[in-house]
């Protein structure tokens, strides 16, 4: 029989489709590497062909935008919001519109082509991720801007143009409807039980460990009860937090740990999964919330969103959330 799940935050519904039962060597990806990828416009040696910098992790000496970089930071060339101009806020009638201000930047996760986030050191995660905080505190003091996102785009069927590793940020104007949606459930589950969800969700993941994925001294990594997707998996910090940007040097290694072993886990179990992965956190003007928790979300690209998902904002998803992490857990070592 089928299942229809809640999600306890935005209150989504999501149909289990146990009866369509699949394993992970159901999912056929289009993605077959037939050779090492070759040197473009992020590669070390092709700084020229890109943006300045606007931040970079490089050898003491080296000059900016030339090679001796490991993390490199800069603005996306096609931009989906520009810096540069005023909100300009207005209506048209009934409609309201601004102008496309925000930032757009992208970050270059090593000068090697062939690099990937599952074959770097820890260390140069860490250094990744400690990026992605720069930027956040960097960007937030733009009193314009409302939100940032950080994303990656693995793979074609994922939405990746290029195939050198890199993770994007955007910064925008407004709340995005997500983000609200997370916020406002969230809210609602504190003013109702006095807890935050997100607090709740992990210690009952590390209590019954059905979902689990892994634990470390600082996170947790589990398939959400809801999942939309199969092996869709969330990462959240043990301890409260509601902003990505409060993240200390000393717990940055247990996330780069969480990230990482997931990362692998899932291209164990899948080899050259296209997947998203995106970075939620507080929204810049009120940063401090006692019922909202900082997360990472990966979302597998395995499914096909079709008539009935658009049409209606149910989701099908053909593995247990069960089934899926206990799957991921097995290739630990692997």
């Amino acid at each position: 029989m089928p299942e229809l799940r809640k999600d306890p935050i935005t209150g989504r519904w999501v149909i289990i489709a146990i009866e369509r039962a699949m394993r992970p060597s159901d999912f056929k990806t289009k993605e077959i590497v037939e050779e090492e990828p070759k040197a473009g416009p992020f590669s070390e040696g092709n700084e020229s062909q890109t943006p300045p910098e606007i931040l970079s992790y490089r050898t003491p000496g080296t000059a900016p935008n030339t090679p001796g970089w490991w993390v490199r930071v800069i603005p996306n060339k096609f931009p989906a919001l520009k810096i540069e101009g005023d909100l300009n806020r207005r209506g048209i009638g009934m409609y309201d519109m601004m102008n496309g201000i925000g930032a757009h930047e992208v970050i270059i996760e090593s000068p090697h082509p062939a690099d990937s986030l599952e074959n770097l050191s820890v260390k140069h995660v860490e250094d990744i991720l400690w990026a992605f905080r720069d930027r956040f505190l960097d960007l937030r003091k733009d009193a314009r801007l409302k939100y940032i996102i950080v994303f990656k785009n693995k793979g074609k069927e994922a939405g990746a143009s290029l195939a050198h590793t890199h993770s994007q940020l955007i910064a925008t104007p407004v709340v995005p409807k997500t983000a609200k949606e997370e916020l406002e459930g969230s809210r609602r589950y504190y003013d109702y039980k006095e807890r935050c969800v997100y607090c709740d969700m992990v210690a009952q993941e590390i209590g019954d460990k059905q979902r689990l994925v892994l634990e470390n001294e600082g996170f947790v990594a589990f398939v959400p009860f809801a999942s939309i997707v199969p092996f869709e998996t969330w990462i959240l910090p043990k301890q409260h937090s509601s902003d990505y940007a409060e993240i200390k040097r000393s717990e940055i290694s247990y996330l780069a740990d969480a990230l990482q072993r997931t990362l692998k886990m899932l291209d164990t179990v899948i080899p050259n999964v296209p997947y998203n992965f995106y970075i939620h956190s507080a929204p810049l003007d009120n940063l401090r919330l006692p019922y909202y928790h900082w997360h990472i979300e990966i979302v597998p690209r395995l499914t096909q969103t079709a008539g009935f998902e658009w049409g209606t904002g149910l989701y099908i998803n053909p593995m247990s959330p069960e089934n899926a992490a206990k799957f991921l857990r097995k290739t630990e070592g692997k």
